[in-house]
């Protein structure tokens, strides 16, 4: 019998699976030229991110314009402007809500890291017993 693809149990939504991931981005600093550093860096992240998600937003629009019919809705850009104006504030509030993880990935790459905690050592396993039954 084959393998399931996905292994049984509960599985984590995406704002779990976040917040299981050990924070690796040290606290903030004492130091005043730190903090200030530190404060630059997860600004220019987070726009950083805005930026990718806009493009990739502006990119998808404009492959469905491309890819629609000549009498498609999608086809006429009276609204082009708004509907960009639209998608720039979109990638904003998500950028800031860090939802593709760039801005968090920028960040541990430019901000020294914090002491990992050691992983949790399983409890004492019991040994499975063998089954004693005969053939």
């Amino acid at each position: 019998m084959d393998k399931p693809l996905l292994p049984a149990g509960p599985t984590l939504g995406l704002d779990q699976a976040s917040a299981a991931l050990p924070q690796v981005v040290a606290p903030a600093a004492a130091d005043p030229q730190e903090a200030a550093y530190r404060k630059k860096a997860e600004e220019a992240a987070v726009k950083f991110e805005s930026f990718f998600i806009g493009h990739m937003l502006k990119q998808m629009r404009n492959s469905t314009k491309e890819l629609a019919a000549e009498d498609s809705i999608y086809k006429n850009s009276i609204n082009s402007d708004m509907l960009d104006m639209a998608d720039g504030m979109v990638a904003d509030q998500m950028a800031h809500q860090r939802a593709f993880g760039v801005a968090d990935a920028i960040l541990r790459q430019l901000l020294p890291a914090a002491p990992v905690p050691a992983p949790v050592q399983p409890a004492a396993q019991i040994p499975a017993q063998k089954n004693s039954a005969k053939t």
